[in-house]
């Protein structure tokens, strides 16, 4: 879907480039996670991906085809759920979603997604009066209004409920399934480990890792076991060496004779990670 090579920006009274020369391609049909700490440059990529960013160096081919040739029907191939909700607070979520089906050539059955996520008996209330949580469903579901083929989503479910989290998760995969492409930003390391295919870290406006989600894990990893057992009705702990492991005789008399209370290998989380090669914690 994408290719970005050597990709520069700079904004006007900056004096250094907030991107500094990324490169990296979207396939399509995966959910590709751009992550990073606040200030690296994240949501600057996005916008410049979307359009509105513009003088940028470097290239960004969308489709096989300059980004820069594409005109404003470029956008009813896109959709974009922004981090803060913006819809206009006087009208209703129904009146609001109207006005957003305006600008598109095609749409989808709103009342589908107002229905799964819970919505659907507030449609005629005015969005003033929604929680934070109904914002964010209801910024979902616009940004899926024009059925788009490449989806954009800055904290889709960064406020709500592990329920409707649950839907919005499920409805992104299925989007997948269907042939849709997803460049997801979060802080949730929870989401990125559940539903990106690949996933890129940014610090400092460059990329300094990209891999899928499980390459990563294990390249960071200490190929350790720790084991917890009974022993006497001690309880005991012991580590040992993933390699080898079969072999090793005194792991196999633990597994042979004491009840076995926990078995954890040293696998690094998506958390871990992300602290490691930005140098910066995930919720930051």
């Amino acid at each position: 879907m994408y290719r970005i090579r050597d990709l520069r920006f700079r904004y006007p009274r900056n004096s250094e480039d907030t991107i500094g020369g990324i490169s990296f391609d979207i396939k399509k049909g995966e959910i590709f996670g751009l992550l990073g700490p606040s200030g690296v440059g994240k949501s600057t990529t996005q916008k410049l991906l979307i359009k509105l960013l513009g003088s940028y160096r470097g290239e960004i081919l969308y489709k096989g085809k300059d980004l820069h040739s594409y005109n404003d029907s470029y956008y009813q191939d896109i959709g974009v759920g922004f981090e803060m909700p913006v819809f206009f607070s006087k009208l209703t979520a129904e009146e609001n979603l109207r006005f957003f089906k305006q600008l598109y050539a095609s749409n989808i059955d709103t009342d589908i997604l107002l229905k799964r996520l819970g919505l659907y008996e507030d449609r005629n209330r005015r969005v003033s009066e929604y929680s934070k949580g109904m914002k964010v469903r209801l910024n979902f579901i616009r940004a899926m209004i024009n059925n788009p083929n490449m989806l954009f989503l800055d904290e889709p479910t960064n406020g709500l409920d592990p329920k409707n989290a649950r839907i919005i998760k499920e409805i992104i995969k299925e989007f997948r399934q269907q042939g849709g492409t997803v460049l997801l930003t979060t802080h949730l390391m929870n989401d990125v480990d559940e539903l990106c295919d690949r996933v890129a870290f940014m610090a400092g406006g460059k990329i300094v890792e990209i891999s899928t989600p499980k390459e990563l894990k294990l390249k960071y990893s200490t190929r350790e076991l720790d084991i917890e057992y009974m022993d006497d009705g001690t309880i005991r702990k012991s580590t040992f060496s993933l390699d080898g492991l079969g072999t090793n005789n005194e792991f196999m008399d633990i597994i042979r004779k004491r009840p076995i209370i926990t078995l954890h290998s040293r696998e690094s989380t998506l958390d871990d990670i992300f602290i490691k090669v930005t140098g910066v914690d995930a919720g930051v």
